[in-house]
């Protein structure tokens, strides 16, 4: 079976556009509890971090994104995990110019990174795994695709108020040299409560053309119902298992 990072698990559950960004900001950090259940237990076992910040380049300012993945210590004698994701796009549009990984997860280890040229309609990528393997290779992309961190962020600058409930949005991720398809659907809105307080949200169904998102339905996320349309609550449903995504903390919100 085809081996799925911790990480991308979570973020394919929570997983387009190019509309302008009024959403996120430069010192943005949103923490969260991953759950997973084991024999029937929901335990949490890591925390999940998702942070922004400004990066300038000779050209300009960029944004940087970056996801963190880290289990609670007493969870890492039985599966240790260490993963970081960052994607370093437009401001504006969140179109990305630079993408990486870097996963340790059980003693699996593999580093990947993505230079993006979208005129040309190709990526350079880097891949490196443990030993010293180290692998170049140009993809081609279709347009609007992106990386899934990105993408994520993308998600936050759809107009929900202008969708009916029951509409689809697709989205193309590059992942392992990739492109998959997905697609969210708009179920409407849904007041829940959370560690930030009780939020109005927008509730949304997320899949996957790949499969690794089970059943109809399965794969839900709640976005706070305002001008920032944070993810507050997520559950997903993988081939090995289900669990949650449960936010803690919220920090440097744009609005």
């Amino acid at each position: 079976m085809k081996r799925i990072p911790f990480l991308i698990m979570l973020l394919l559950a929570i997983s387009f556009t190019n509309a302008q960004n009024t959403a996120i900001g430069f010192n943005e950090k949103l923490t969260y509890t991953a759950s997973y259940n084991m024999s029937g237990v929901l335990n949490d076992i890591a925390q999940v971090t998702m942070e922004t910040s400004p990066v300038k380049t000779s050209k300009a300012i960029l944004l940087r994104l970056k996801c963190t993945a880290v289990t609670y210590s007493k969870w890492d004698d039985f599966f240790k995990i260490r993963d970081l994701y960052e994607s370093y796009v437009n401001p504006k549009t969140l179109t990305p110019y630079l993408y990486s990984r870097d996963i340790n997860e059980g003693g699996y280890y593999k580093y990947m990174k993505y230079t993006f040229s979208h005129k040309s309609g190709t990526v350079k990528s880097l891949m490196k795994k443990k030993n010293d393997y180290q692998e170049n290779k140009t993809v081609n992309i279709n347009s609007g695709t992106k990386d899934i961190v990105s993408t994520i962020y993308n998600l936050r600058l759809i107009d929900f108020n202008r969708m009916q409930v029951g509409a689809r949005k697709s989205f193309t991720i590059i992942f392992d040299r990739k492109e998959t398809k997905g697609q969210v659907t708009y179920l409407g809105k849904e007041t829940i409560n959370t560690a930030i307080g009780k939020k109005e949200c927008y509730k949304l169904a997320v899949g996957s053309s790949d499969k690794v998102l089970q059943g109809s339905n399965s794969n839900l996320v709640w976005l706070t119902a305002d001008a920032n349309k944070i993810l507050v609550y997520g559950k997903f449903k993988i081939p090995v298992g289900n669990g949650e995504l449960k936010i803690k903390s919220a920090t440097g919100l744009k609005s």
